[in-house]
């Protein structure tokens, strides 16, 4: 690979001068920055030298379409138009920026985290770098709120109404809340941050906050980041860091009074050093297809469990059911007993007024009418009984189909929760079978460097050895006429 010429390596050092300071993404009480421009890279090192001239104030320039690289270097200008610049443009300039930060920081922190292979913790460089990116994301376009000692601008206020839209939120703001060493409301939203990403559930709170516009209003001016759709973009964007594993101890951490600065450095690079391979290409599509197999997982098993509560709570009314069915079956047989014993009395007074004198007639007719009257209430009660048993027997055979139905249905889950499982072994053993071959590669280019170094030496001796030999020839040419001179000398003299 050749190397960049140093002419170019110094206009782009100088180029890169004014991003080391942080005026390039200016704090939000800070006076108002310049009009910036959008470097988009070339092919090879001269691409970034190529400056577009200035143009009359107007919107902000169109974004690059999907195939275009991403602009990997920001520039400001520093000359003036005449009549001042829009608070709009600039504004909207400011946004395109720090969306264009947020991509890079997001990307460079996904794949530096993949090829270390560990859990990060508060001291990995690209970490502490997308958090203060994020805090400059969230900070522009903020408005200030009169306080005793002054103004105060702070995005914890806006984090907190995250709670209330999303109701897991509410576990990691508690939590905030409890931390003793936090004593501003920007360590507060700083340590909301982190705790948000060890959750892995910082895009879903940021999706749920950028879509309540009407909310972020008291917080935020109409133009701001957070307003915007790039908002929504690097909510989208955030949706990446779910394969990252983070953990944080924010006890001894001082968040209150670190300085929240880009360090630009870590984002300008050559552009013919930047290579992509097919391998990363493919981890980080098993990686995708590992979490969507994964989350599948959880919702299937969410699934499981809700239907098993409904088991066993139709379990619990079947039980239930069972014996209200047997207290009503022996109400019918005790009723059943009743009707028989009333039968039997109604008959033996039937004989008994047939045979007794006629003045006994009245008083054993209004007896037996009290028993005929007895035994149609008695008659009309078994026959309610009977309903209530029909329509329980109804209810029983409900839900035993209904039981079958779920337990098909839990079979018929459980069966894809494996074959799931299958897929997802055979996903590890390919993520496996890839990472090998890449190391092998590796192993391989270096061989093969190693190989050109020898060869290139070898080339540089016999190139050292044959200018010897040249230098040899010509001493001996030298030499020859010399002799031949001094021949001619003596030829005369023998004549």
């Amino acid at each position: 690979m050749a190397e960049p010429e140093p002419a170019d390596q110094a206009d782009r050092e100088r180029e890169a001068g004014p991003l080391a300071s942080p005026a390039g993404l200016s704090e939000p009480d800070s006076p108002v920055a310049a009009p910036f421009f959008l470097l988009y890279p070339g092919e090879g090192a001269a691409g970034s030298a190529a400056r577009p001239p200035p143009q009359p104030p107007r919107a902000w320039r169109t974004p690059p379409s999907p195939g275009s690289p991403l602009p990997f270097l920001l520039l400001s200008h520093t000359g003036g138009w005449a009549g001042g610049h829009h608070p709009n443009y600039l504004m909207a300039n400011e946004r395109m920026n720090l969306m264009n930060m947020a991509k890079l920081s997001i990307k460079g922190l996904i794949e530096s985290a993949l090829n270390l292979g560990r859990t990060l913790d508060s001291d990995y460089a690209p970490l502490q770098q997308f958090f203060v990116v994020m805090e400059h994301c969230l900070k522009h376009g903020l408005r200030a709120k009169k306080t005793f000692l002054g103004q105060n601008k702070s995005f914890w206020g806006p984090l907190e109404l995250v709670e209330k839209l999303v109701p897991e939120a509410a576990e990691i703001t508690a939590s905030v809340k409890d931390l003793p060493g936090l004593k501003t409301p920007v360590g507060r939203g700083r340590a909301w941050l982190r705790l948000a990403l060890m959750q892995k559930k910082l895009s879903e709170y940021m999706k749920a906050l950028i879509n309540k516009k009407e909310l972020l209003s008291e917080f935020y001016e109409p133009n701001a980041l957070m307003m915007e759709e790039e908002g929504a973009i690097i909510a989208g964007l955030l949706v990446g860091l779910n394969v990252i594993d983070a953990n944080f101890c924010m006890k001894g951490e001082d968040l209150d009074s670190q300085v929240g600065v880009i360090d630009f450095s870590m984002y300008l690079k050559d552009g013919n050093s930047s290579k992509g391979s097919e391998g990363d290409g493919q981890i980080t599509a098993i990686l995708d297809q590992k979490n969507y197999v994964e989350e599948l997982n959880r919702h299937l098993n969410a699934t499981v469990n809700n239907l098993q509560g409904k088991v066993d709570a139709l379990e619990k009314s079947n039980t239930k059911l069972t014996e209200e069915l047997a207290v009503a079956n022996n109400r019918i047989i005790t009723l059943q007993e009743e009707m028989e014993r009333v039968k039997e009395e109604s008959s033996y007074i039937l004989e008994s007024n047939r045979k007794g004198p006629k003045q006994d007639k009245t008083a054993e007719g209004q007896a037996l009418s009290e028993a005929r009257k007895h035994l149609k209430e008695e008659t009309q009660l078994r026959l309610d009984v009977e309903k209530e048993l029909e329509l329980q027997i109804s209810m029983r055979q409900e839900m035993e189909l209904a039981m079958k139905l779920l337990e098909k249905d839990v079979c018929e889950k459980q069966e894809a929760l494996v074959s799931l499982r299958q897929q997802l072994d055979d996903l590890r053993a390919l993520k496996h079978e890839l990472a090998f071959k890449l190391q092998s590669s590796d192993l391989g280019v270096k061989q093969k460097s190693e190989l050109n170094s020898r060869l290139e030496e070898k080339t540089n001796q016999m190139a050292a050895t044959i200018k010897q030999l040249e230098q040899s020839e010509k001493d001996l040419v030298k030499q020859a006429k010399t002799l031949n001179s001094a021949a001619n000398k003596l030829i005369p003299k023998h004549h």
